[in-house]
């Protein structure tokens, strides 16, 4: 019988944990996929209420971006928190400002988290797709173009620093999921010194600025039996990214593309990853 999902997802970390150390890099995951515990995951989070995510709307000249904004709960004058950019996948593509709340943004709402790992999220929505597609013929995998979205998101972020001084400058982190992992790799590529760490799951790569992330804190997530965003395409750029040594690669056998997020539904995994990186 498999363990439920609050068991494996303590597994997992304590494997992230002890396995993540200078040329061990490339971790295989073998935690098996529970549909009833994913489930349970996904509705847990999807019940949570939403309202301490701030709607905002972005302005630019004549274009707009619309973003939920979450404060840290019990703000201590003078202290500093991370700022965390949570991005979404292309299903939940719009402009309500509600539907980019995946659970992967939703898990900065429960309360274990927000006591543990107080930061501000930002959760913007895209009206198109902010990441475009195309074949590398020369690589042989689908390479990542950003859409110019993502300058919105780069000048929102940088608002939001002269907005809010009680964001701590040195741990901006990017966590994305599918189009949203391929836009978080986008945004690290575009301004590799504003960032402290990226997670990327199940993206499509970027490849535009290797030698200006080469050093970065990144954690490339996949299931290999993702072929909606196939997987080879991260493995490509693990090698790419090899000479690294704050790079962490993590395959889950059998996975698709759908069932990679679930690992991370439960558990302090990410927030536990980012938390210890510092620009």
């Amino acid at each position: 019988m498999r363990r439920p999902l609050k068991w494996t997802i303590p597994c997992l970390l304590c494997l992230l944990i002890t396995t993540a150390v200078p040329g061990q890099q490339m971790i295989f995951a073998d935690t098996p996929f529970d549909s009833n515990a994913a489930i349970q995951a996904r509705a847990i989070l999807n019940n949570l209420p939403d309202t301490a995510y701030q709607k905002k709307i972005y302005h630019q000249g004549q274009t707009s971006l619309p973003y939920r904004l979450l404060a840290p709960p019990n703000q201590v004058p003078h202290q500093k928190y991370p700022l965390v950019i949570t991005l979404h996948n292309s299903t939940r593509i719009g402009n309500d400002n509600e539907k980019q709340l995946e659970p992967l943004a939703r898990i900065w709402l429960q309360k274990t988290i927000r006591e543990r790992y107080p930061a501000f999220v930002v959760a913007p929505q895209f009206a198109l797709r902010s990441s475009n597609y195309l074949m590398d013929t020369a690589k042989g995998v689908l390479t990542a173009f950003a859409s110019a979205d993502v300058g919105l998101v780069l000048n929102l972020v940088k608002t939001l620093l002269k907005e809010y001084r009680g964001i701590d400058r040195r741990r901006l982190y990017i966590v994305g999921y599918s189009m949203g992992a391929s836009t978080a790799q986008h945004l690290l590529s575009s301004d590799p010194d504003l960032f402290a760490a990226m997670v990327s799951i199940a993206g499509v790569p970027d490849f535009s600025n290797i030698s200006g992330i080469i050093r970065k804190p990144i954690w490339l997530i996949h299931g290999d039996a993702d072929d909606e965003n196939p997987y080879p395409g991260s493995m490509v750029l693990f090698n790419l990214l090899k000479k690294n040594r704050r790079l962490l690669f993590t395959t889950f056998r059998q996975f698709n593309h759908n069932t990679i997020p679930v690992p991370f539904l439960s558990g302090e995994a990410l927030p536990a990853w980012l938390f210890k990186q510092k620009r």
